[in-house]
This record gives C-alpha cells, structure tokens and sequence, in this order.
C-alpha cells in the first residue's frame, strides 16, 4: 500500500506514521510526510497513492481543499483532526473515515479496516471538482446522467445535456463513484437512476436508452449482469 501522511506537525507526523507502521508493516510499499497542502498537491499530481491520511488545519491552509482538487483521484482518504465540527463536510467528499485527535490505535485500526468494505458497499462521493481554467467547477453526483471515456480524460454528461471535460480516466471514476453508477462499456458509465430501457437485437448487439433519448452502446460482457441490476 502506497501512503501519503499530510500533516505539518512534526511530533504529530512522526507519531501517526509510527501507529501505521504498526498497523499495515508489510503492506506498506512507501510512505511519504508532506508538511503543506502545496507540497502534498504535488506530489499527488506526480505519484500514484492508495491512502491518505490528511489534517485539515495545514499551517493555515484548509485540508479540505485538497479534496476540492483532487476529489476524483483513485485513493482512500482518512481524516485525521481535532476540528470534530467538520466531520460531517469531511464524509461529503467521500472520505473513508474521521478519526479525531488524540489518535489511538484502535481506533486507527478500524479506520484502515474500512476499505476491504469500501470497496464493496456505498460510496459516499457527493461532487466532483473539475478545473477550468484556474478555477474549480463542482457538479454534484446526483447532476450527471452518463460519462464517456476519451483517452486520459472524460466527458461528463449532465441531465441537462450539458457537458464537462474532466482530466481523470473512467477507471479513476469508477473506484470513486457510487454504486448506482455502473460501467456499461469500455467507454461509458452510466448513473442507472436514468435508464429507460435495455435493448437487443437479433446480431447479438444491446444498447441501452436513457430517459433523455439518449442511446449507448452495451458490453456483451455485462448484458446478463445489468439487466439483473435493472428489473
């Protein structure tokens, strides 16, 4: 597991990395301490991560807006504060965990014990931060209706057909997005609360019509799967 320590408190930082080693030991691949949200942005712009731990008050700065910008990444986030007033904001961004300081063990423990579940229940992402230009957008999960897949990036499809390009691949998306939104097709997840119909023809073909009128291209792989999902 490849982790990111985002805290700029030395004692704090060094103590929290401590209780991780005790707790993951052989799983660990790296850990790295970013001191600042600056530093911590570059890195995660640069190096691929897989948990995060994250304080919110970074000599200034708010921790939450690393999340702004980086909310669509494929990592887990655990919240490691003592402002206990954010931790409903904190979940909004689809944070695996809140866990208040002073930090225990056990109670870290449980924090890091929550991705096997993650993985397989709920997410709780609510948003998603797009740039433009030098500013964030965000669009709100229960806004899209389906996403296309383009290289290295994605086509946000609104229900209002509105559409945004968002620097982040679809099997980014996918490990973020919640349980509602399911990958149809190498270049297409759909939020299945917008299905109208599930069709097929005689050449083995399916497609899949939206309440909008629109019409997208169904795996053969995942027929049988999603018209399970959708009776």
């Amino acid at each position: 597991m490849r982790i990111l320590i985002v805290e700029d408190e030395a004692i704090a930082a060094r103590g929290l990395e401590k209780l991780v080693r005790e707790l993951l030991g052989k799983e660990i691949i790296s850990l790295k301490i970013e001191k600042t949200l600056l530093g911590a942005e570059c890195f995660l712009e640069e190096d691929l991560v897989d948990l995060v731990f994250l304080d919110l008050n970074l000599n200034g700065k708010y921790g939450f807006d690393l999340l702004k910008n980086i909310s669509a990444q494929s990592f887990y986030t655990i919240i490691v504060s003592g402002s206990t007033e954010k931790a409903i904001q904190a979940f909004e961004f689809g944070v695996l965990d809140f866990v208040t300081k002073p930090i225990s063990k056990d109670r870290l423990k449980k924090a890091i014990q929550k991705i096997s579940n993650f993985r397989t229940n709920s997410k709780l992402t609510k948003f998603l931060s797009i740039k433009k230009n030098d500013k964030l957008e965000i669009i709100q999960i229960k806004e899209i209706c389906f996403i296309q897949g383009k290289n290295k990036e994605t086509l946000i499809y609104k229900k209002d057909l509105k559409t945004e390009t968002h620097k982040k691949t679809l099997d980014a998306l996918s490990k973020i997005l919640p349980n509602h939104f399911y990958r149809i097709h190498k270049s297409y997840i759909v939020n299945l609360k917008e299905a109208k119909f599930l069709n097929s023809n005689n050449i083995g073909k399916y497609s899949l019509e939206l309440k909008n009128g629109k019409i997208l291209p169904v795996s053969r792989k995942i027929y049988s799967d999603l018209k399970k999902r959708l009776e």
